[in-house]
C-alpha cells in the first residue's frame, strides 16, 4: 500500500544506512538517502525504486555540508530523521595507545556530527514523527564489559549529547530514539558479529513505526525495550 511518509536516512551508501534505505523504500516510504560520496550501491537502489529513492551528497563532519543539505530540503515534512553515520577506528587499543587523531574523529564522526543533524533538521519532522540516531548496545555506560572502549565511549557520548538535546526541548511531541540494531555483520561489525542485515534492519523499522507519536527519549534496542544508560 502507497504511503506518503517520507524517511530521511543519513549515510545510507552502504551496511545498515542502506539496508535501511532498502527496508523504508519497500514499505512505500518517500526516502532521501545521503552519502558522502558516489555509491553504486545507492544508485542502484534508487533506480529500481521507481522514484521512491532520492539522493542527496552530504559529508556529516562538515558543517557547512550539512547547512547546505538543509537548505536544500527545507519545506520537506519528515516522518523519520533517521542519522546513521558513524566510524569505527582503532576499536582495540587503549587510550594510552590510540592515536589522538582516531579517537578524535570517532567522537566528531559518531557524537558531535551527528547531534548537529538532529539539531538542525529536528523542525523538518513531523510532531508525531521520530528522529532516530544510530548508538549501540556497548554504549551503555552500566552495561560496558570494556568491549571496544574507544568506539563506545563515542557512542556513550552520543547518548549523553542526544539526552541533554532532550532536556532543552521538553516539550516536543516527537520520539528521540538512540537506536542498539545489535551486533551486524557489515564492513564495519565485521565478520565476527553475530547478526545477518536482515536479522537486524527489519526489527529496527519495525521499531521506529512502534514510536509514532510516543514521545520523548528512549535508548532501545531492535526489539523496542529499553537499554540501561
Amino acid at each position: 500500500m502507497a504511503t506518503d511518509k517520507t524517511a530521511l536516512i543519513i549515510g545510507a551508501s552502504r551496511g545498515l544506512g542502506l539496508a535501511l534505505a532498502s527496508e523504508f523504500s519497500g514499505r512505500q516510504y518517500n526516502v532521501i538517502a545521503t552519502s558522502r560520496g558516489s555509491s553504486s550501491k545507492l544508485a542502484e537502489l534508487e533506480a529500481q525504486c521507481s522514484g521512491r529513492v532520492t539522493t542527496e551528497t552530504v559529508d556529516v563532519v562538515d558543517l557547512e555540508s550539512v547547512t547546505a543539505l538543509y537548505e536544500r530540503l527545507n519545506g520537506h515534512k519528515l516522518d523519520v530523521l533517521f542519522v546513521n553515520a558513524g566510524v569505527c577506528k582503532a576499536n582495540e587499543l587503549t587510550p594510552l595507545q590510540v592515536d589522538e587523531s582516531d579517537f578524535l574523529d570517532m567522537m566528531l564522526t559518531n557524537a558531535l556530527s551527528p547531534m548537529r543533524i538532529v539539531e538542525m533538521f529536528h523542525n523538518l519532522v513531523a510532531e508525531n514523527g521520530v528522529i532516530a540516531v544510530m548508538s549501540s548496545e556497548i554504549g551503555s555506560i552500566e552495561n560496558s564489559a570494556g568491549f571496544w572502549e574507544l568506539y563506545s565511549s563515542s557512542k556513550a557520548a552520543l547518548n549523553m549529547l542526544m539526552k541533554a538535546f532532550s532536556q532543552r526541548h521538553p516539550q516536543d511531541s516527537r520520539a528521540l530514539l538512540l537506536v542498539a540494531p545489535g551486533w551486524v555483520r557489515t564492513d564495519m561489525g565485521g565478520s565476527n558479529a553475530t547478526l545477518d542485515i536482515s536479522e537486524s534492519i527489519p526489527l529496527v523499522v519495525d521499531m521506529i513505526e512502534a514510536n509514532f507519536g510516543v514521545s520523548g527519549l528512549r535508548f532501545t534496542d531492535r526489539y523496542n525495550k529499553a537499554i540501561p544508560w
